[in-house]
């Protein structure tokens, strides 16, 4: 959808220049985040003086050496300089490597746009915080947007937007790989190998030629899993709201969640977090499981009674459980909490466990996927500044 102007405008003027400031930054992202926001927001600065003889006869932008003529990215080592200075009509991105929580959330004063990732605390007393340090834009780098308090956003007169899609694959592929991984024993073999241990015992996984997977939620990053899962020879169940027409055509049976989950042996979910479906794999859903079956969850941890979960692993049930993540992970992910103590008790006993793998929410973390997610986050900055309205924008401006 293209963005529609808005008619609202913003405090400021497309060719004027701002700090934007980026909360969460990972240091193999923060080179495709400046990237990105000088390129899209350099075409603002462009268009706004397009007479001075910035574009060749053309319309080609003149070379920079950040994207070839193909419009492709330029190598992944290359760092532009972002060291702009606002008062010549640029702007500058500056990344930080803490998440936005009521503790960090003074350093946006004098801030008009902040851009957060996902475990970034939105709620009604971070979003008050930073409108009263002139915060007007949350421009959230993510498709999830459960962390945010919409409502108290928009009675604050707060623009917020997200990437609402990037790569598929990038999640399909990760999930594909907790499967394989914990069906077949990788990282326990990796440990043993490491220390020249070369014992098979222990080690013996499963075909799943022939088996049934089980997709809860079959939208881009389900269908994508669905298509990997029809390759290696597998039966289809889906559950969802609404039946996705390239999944039938892959054979996939559209059944009730119960029977999905009764009749799967291996079971994936690909749903948003909401007050419906929070918990959606409960402890009678667990229950109703098969005792060798695998459950992977690349989604949002909420979806997973994480306690019932535990339980069913004490007794002894499940081939395996590979989880990218968890429903307390904000202030755990993307962290080094290695050296301090263990508070987490349930994620303590989960990672125990020898058939369960847990990592640390990096299943979109792909140069593709993330390339697309800062591409799409600097576009929803770029339609902020001129008023424009895109379908990633959750919140308009007040």
């Amino acid at each position: 959808m293209s963005p529609e102007p808005t008619g609202t405008g913003t405090g400021t003027a497309p060719g004027a220049g701002m700090e934007i400031l980026a909360f969460g930054v990972q240091a193999d992202e923060q080179p495709l985040i400046e990237q990105a926001f000088q390129q899209i927001l350099q075409q603002a600065s462009d268009g706004s003086r397009a007479s001075d003889g910035s574009r060749a006869s053309d319309g080609s932008r003149a070379s920079d050496g950040s994207r070839a003529s193909d419009g492709s990215r330029a190598p992944h080592g290359h760092r532009p300089s972002h060291d702009h200075d606002p008062s010549h009509g640029h702007d500058a991105i500056r990344c930080l490597d803490v998440f936005l929580n009521e503790d960090t959330a003074p350093i946006a004063a004098g801030h008009e746009i902040v851009s957060t990732s996902v475990n970034a605390d939105l709620g009604a007393a971070v979003l008050e915080i930073l409108a009263a340090g002139g915060t007007r834009m949350v421009a959230q780098r993510s498709t999830g947007f459960n962390n945010i308090d919409l409502g108290t956003a928009e009675r604050l007169g707060m623009t917020v937007a997200r990437v609402s899609s990037y790569s598929p694959y990038s999640v399909a592929e990760f999930a594909w790989a907790l499967a394989l991984a914990v069906n077949r024993r990788i990282v326990r073999a990796s440990h043993r190998t490491r220390d020249f241990d070369f014992r098979l015992h222990g080690l013996m996984g499963r075909d799943l030629h022939g088996r049934t997977a089980g997709i809860l939620g079959t939208g881009r990053i389900g269908e994508a899993f669905a298509r990997i899962a029809h390759g290696f020879g597998m039966r289809l169940l889906g559950w969802d709201v609404a039946e996705n027409p390239a999944c039938a055509e892959l054979g996939m049976r559209y059944v009730p969640k119960d029977e999905l989950l009764a009749r799967s042996d291996l079971i994936t979910l690909h749903v948003p977090l909401m007050a419906e479906t929070r918990h959606l794999i409960d402890a009678a859903a667990l229950k109703s499981m098969r005792d060798d079956a695998i459950l992977v969850n690349s989604s949002r941890g909420g979806l997973i009674d994480t306690a019932a979960l535990v339980g069913e692993l004490r007794a002894g049930r499940f081939t395996g459980v590979g989880l990218d993540v968890y429903e307390a992970e904000a202030g755990l992910f993307f962290l080094d909490k290695s050296l301090e103590p263990v508070e987490d008790d349930t994620l303590a006993r989960l990672v125990t466990f020898p058939n369960v793998l847990v990592t640390s929410h990096q299943a979109y973390y792909t140069e593709d996927a993330v390339g697309q997610i800062v591409d799409a986050t600097a576009r929803n900055v770029l339609d902020y500044r001129e008023g424009r309205r895109s379908q990633n924008v959750l919140v308009p401006r007040g």
